[in-house]
């Protein structure tokens, strides 16, 4: 997990982190666009400038549209508009009387550059190459259009080409860090499952030097103040019963644990079950994090959980186009978090229908029942990932149970 989140959904949260990045530079570059045209309209009255700064308005518009609801349709229809404003306002510069930007090259590359900024929605290197890319090819095409309508020589864009080269370089070195990221996680998740037995054994230890010095020091100093005589019946069975405890280490009964009983107890809960026959019905889930958090639930809720968690796993299969998904456990504070990501196709929670009752029966009314809740986020195109968390009922220590394999 990083920041809270699971590397699954951290990597996709920071992906469209990094595409809100790329849009607030395409929207400084679309405003610089529009300034620019002011500027030269301001300079020479009179040029005819103003279908420039117009043009300039609607790929703004789509721009914030896309960095509001990332969807394929929104991304696309700010390239292809674009692609048109950008063919526009070149067109009317390069159609004056004058050359007014033949010292000025900058000024054109700007709203090619934020073509190249798109962001474009999907997680993964290849799909923002490939938008990027997209990006370029439509301003270059838009470009050598207007400028060669004008009458004029087209030239190599070295500002739209050396943003793009710039943006590529990025992408590649962001992806390659999250890639490093998500092969850490197993090492990570493990790192936090030894301190947890270490702070196990260390309670163990004190419980053990705290025992120690309630019975066997206690019973020595009884023993050394005790008159010449025989010891007294009573103090001789307080001590028998007391060597019988830290001999029969009765005392650890409540505190020993292992990666051994947490893996036997793991496969004996009621999640583990609705997860394999979700295994078996073809869906490929990997679970991660802290996993003995679950076990530290009582009858009911675990009940609970694992229903609510099979239906998640059943509309992962049914409805999001994937047929992979990830179960990641956790605890903070008093309750468990458990949560089910997939990168489908996502859907729109207030947009489904009636009639499809699993998400709000078999998974929100079945974890409120036992004082849960369920939070969901997902975007269409995007994924889903939806998080239970659970209240603990039981107390805080979990005394793990004799179990087969």
């Amino acid at each position: 997990m990083s920041l809270g989140l699971p590397s699954h959904l951290a990597a996709r949260t920071i992906t469209q982190a990094f595409a809100r990045s790329l849009h607030a530079i395409g929207l400084t570059l679309l405003v610089s666009a529009f300034l620019s045209a002011v500027v030269f309209q301001a300079g020479r009255p009179h040029l005819i400038l103003w279908p420039a700064m117009i043009a300039i308005v609607p790929m703004v518009v789509l721009l914030l549209v896309n960095r509001t609801e990332p969807t394929f349709f929104s991304s696309a229809s700010y390239l292809l508009v674009g692609a048109a404003c950008t063919y526009w306002y070149i067109l009317t510069f390069y159609a004056q009387a004058e050359p007014i930007l033949a010292g000025d090259a900058f000024s054109i590359a700007l709203p090619k550059i934020a073509l190249v900024m798109v962001g474009g929605v999907g997680v993964g290197l290849l799909r923002a190459l490939a938008w990027a890319l997209c990006g370029y090819a439509v301003a270059e095409v838009a470009s050598a259009a207007a400028i060669l309508q004008s009458g004029e020589a087209w030239r190599f864009d070295i500002a739209t080409a050396s943003s793009l080269v710039v943006t590529v370089v990025i992408l590649v070195l962001w992806f390659t860090t999250i890639r490093r990221f998500n092969r850490a996680q197993p090492l990570l998740h493990r790192a936090v499952q030894d301190e947890q037995l270490a702070l196990a054994r260390y309670r163990i230890e004190a419980r053990a030097a705290a025992l120690m010095h309630d019975t066997v020091l206690s019973h020595l100093a009884a023993i050394a103040n005790a008159p010449d005589a025989p010891i007294d019946p009573q103090l001789s069975a307080q001590i028998h019963r007391d060597l019988e405890i830290v001999v029969g280490e009765e005392w650890l009964a409540d505190h020993a644990i292992s990666a051994e009983d947490i893996s036997r107890n793991w496969r004996q809960a009621p999640i583990f079950a609705a997860i394999e026959e979700m295994r078996e019905l073809g869906l490929d889930v990997s679970q991660t994090g802290d996993l003995s958090a679950v076990l530290r639930l009582d009858d009911e809720r675990a009940e609970a959980l694992a229903g609510a968690v099979k239906q998640c796993l059943v509309n992962v299969l049914d409805h999001s186009g994937t047929t992979r998904a990830e179960v990641v456990a956790y605890i903070a504070d008093q309750d468990i978090s458990v949560m089910i990501i997939d990168s489908g196709i996502g859907f729109s929670e207030a947009d489904t229908r009636v009639d499809r009752l699993g998400l709000r029966n078999s998974v929100r009314q079945r974890v409120q029942l036992v004082g849960g809740a369920v939070h969901v986020w997902s975007t269409p195109g995007q994924g889903t990932s939806i998080m239970i968390r659970m209240p603990i009922a039981a107390p805080a220590q979990f005394a793990f149970g004799e179990a087969g394999p």
